[in-house]
């Protein structure tokens, strides 16, 4: 049982650095290319749906036109939804509720 917790505690420590790690990335590269910042994408997402955010990935989508900000948050509802946010203008492209299996 205590190999169990440690191994549940390293993972969560774990998770949590290499999750920082991709804030810190994104942040850089919204920087560079000129992008909003992710603390804007994440308001803007909780705007279009009020909630807690789950994760967050800044993807270059060519072929929809430009970087995107795809934040998951999990509703006051109780279900996922995906926020898709231009990190170009802060536009909210798109808000699908996220496949639930039960």
């Amino acid at each position: 049982m205590k190999k169990l917790l440690i191994f549940t505690l390293v993972g969560s420590v774990l998770s949590f650095a290499a999750f920082a790690d991709d804030i810190n990335e994104m942040n850089a590269k919204s920087e560079q290319l000129e992008l909003i910042s992710v603390e804007e994408a994440k308001s803007l997402a909780l705007e279009a749906k009020p909630g807690i955010i789950d994760d967050i990935d800044l993807d270059n989508r060519s072929f929809v036109g430009g970087w995107d900000y795809e934040i998951e948050v999990l509703g006051k509802d109780g279900k996922e939804w995906d926020i898709y946010i231009n990190a170009e203008t802060g536009e909210v492209r798109k808000v699908s509720r996220d496949w639930d299996w039960f």
